[in-house]
């Protein structure tokens, strides 16, 4: 029996990919995954390496997938994140599974040996259950992170809960002007002594920043604006707006006889050039043989470590994912099942680990939701 609280199921999967579903990366990377038992992440990835998650969908499932070289994806032929979801539940059904839709957990308990499981349509028994409910990341698709009451009152120890992978906002939105440029950058976010980086699209919007660099160092901001400590400062995101470094830019400013704008444009988007010449108080009609060491210094710090003015960020409604979980350490990794609470199995992003974008985190949940599927079967 699967217990589903939406009307059809799958919901973060359709929204996945602009509707197309990154249902795998090229690569995993585990070094990059952020969890507080780092070690067990890699364990649990190398349960089902993507080889095997690859032949799964396109042989079992009959979905063929396209990778697409310059973002490392991998995305279903069809475009169509549709097929994945509808393929799933096909399998599920093939399978035997009951499928109980628009039904939601209320309550879970052992009693005798077996599982008293209360939902909003009756109550039933189970000897097996494992929990895939989903975290509180996009509440809109029908998970709405109270599963993690329900493992506390079990027992579980769950680690601090924060949106992950989710657009960063500033107030006043100082960059609105500049909303919808897109280029590729680098960022450097540094907070209590530690330095995360990314490199990926960057994405201006009417309210802040987005894209995958932004998205892949959310987390380190988001972190740093819960602890709230007095006298501590947020963490500070530093962006390098295209590949050229300091002296990369230098030199081109240096050996440049036209206007200082028409240099930065060649690398940067126009908008994007006009904004950080006029930070820099350059007015756009001057030459690059004309700029004072000052000017140009200034310029350069900004083409190469910019510091993002960040306030806020967008929350759960737009993560992509939930940091923070059930902690590992209280799982048997060869099983997922919780070393509390036998025949408890418990899998994907209610766990404490999530990866960078890019469908790392499809991948955890479709190995660790294999490996609690096919454990929990041995007991039945």
């Amino acid at each position: 029996m699967l217990i589903e609280g939406t009307s059809d199921g799958g919901r973060k999967i359709l929204i996945s990919g602009g509707g197309r579903c990154n249902i795998l990366p090229r690569a995993l990377e585990p070094e990059r995954f952020i969890s507080e038992s780092p070690i067990l992440v890699r364990r649990l990835l190398r349960s089902w390496p993507l080889v095997g998650q690859r032949e799964f969908f396109e042989q079992d499932l009959g979905i063929p997938l396209k990778l697409e070289e310059d973002a490392g994806k991998y995305f279903p032929v069809s475009d169509r994140a549709r097929d994945v979801r509808d393929a799933l539940v096909s399998a599920a059904r093939s399978a035997g599974v009951e499928i109980s839709f628009n039904t939601r957990l209320t309550g879970l308990e052992q009693q005798a040996g077996n599982w008293v499981v209360s939902t909003s349509m009756a109550t039933l028994e189970a000897g097996t259950v494992i929990l895939a409910t989903g975290g509180s990341s996009v509440p809109a698709t029908g998970s709405d992170g109270a599963i993690f009451d329900v493992v506390r009152a079990l027992g579980h120890t769950v680690r601090p809960l924060y949106p992950a992978l989710t657009p960063l906002l500033a107030e006043p939105p100082v960059h609105a002007p500049l909303s919808g440029v897109s280029l590729n950058v680098r960022i450097r976010a540094k907070w209590r002594g530690r330095e995360t980086e990314s490199q990926g699209g960057f994405l201006f919007t009417h309210r802040g920043y987005s894209g995958p660099s932004v998205l892949d160092v959310s987390h380190v901001a988001v972190q740093s604006l819960a602890a709230g400590e007095p006298g501590k400062e947020r963490a500070t995101l530093r962006v390098r707006w295209s590949e050229l470094d300091r002296e990369a830019w230098l030199s081109i400013l240096d050996a440049h006889r036209g206007l200082v704008l028409s240099a930065v444009s060649r690398t940067l988007p126009g908008r994007l050039a006009e904004r950080l010449l006029i930070e820099s108080g350059i007015p756009l009609d001057r030459r690059a043989g004309e700029l004072r060491r000052t000017e140009r210094n200034g310029l350069v710090d900004r083409l190469t470590s910019y510091e993002l003015p960040w306030t806020a960020d967008e929350g759960y409604k737009k993560a992509e994912v939930t940091g923070g979980g059930i902690a590992l350490d209280e799982i048997d990794t060869r099983t997922l099942e919780s070393r509390l609470c036998q025949r408890l199995f418990l899998c994907g992003e209610i766990l404490d680990a999530f990866g960078p974008i890019g469908g790392h985190n499809f991948a955890w949940a479709w190995a660790t939701g294999r490996l609690a599927g096919t454990a929990a079967a041995t007991h039945n």
